[in-house]
């Protein structure tokens, strides 16, 4: 995957959002991370430029298969990384954060040690 961790943050949290909306839309995005609409949009041009999203004349957003493999590439990497924190005794909040930031950087090699390790 050749993307940068802004954009793994939106196609993650347009996932997250896919599951817990009927639709999701740029407002949606930009409430849920405290964005502003305008930078959103630009950021949803350049997804949907890369081939990650469509947006749908009334503005739904949908991740496309490479949007949500990498989507859920990083899901599944903050969820693993999160739970282990808190199991090792990080609170909750912590734990969430330092694996959002975590979930970007770490190599496949040591995520899939730390996923077999825990597993």
């Amino acid at each position: 995957m050749n993307i940068n961790e802004s954009a793994e943050n939106y196609l993650e949290t347009i996932l997250v959002l896919s599951r817990k909306l009927p639709v999701v839309r740029a407002i949606d995005i930009s409430v849920e991370l405290g964005f502003k609409k305008s930078s959103v949009s630009v950021a949803m041009k350049n997804l949907r430029e890369k081939g990650h999203i469509t947006v749908s004349d009334s503005g739904y957003i949908s991740l496309t298969e490479s949007g949500k493999e990498i989507a859920s590439t990083i899901y599944e990497r903050h969820d693993i990384l999160s739970s282990w924190l808190i199991r090792i005794g990080v609170d909750e909040k912590t734990a969430s954060e330092d694996a959002c930031r975590m979930e970007h950087v770490i190599s496949k090699e040591s995520f899939d040690a730390i996923k077999k390790y825990i597993m």
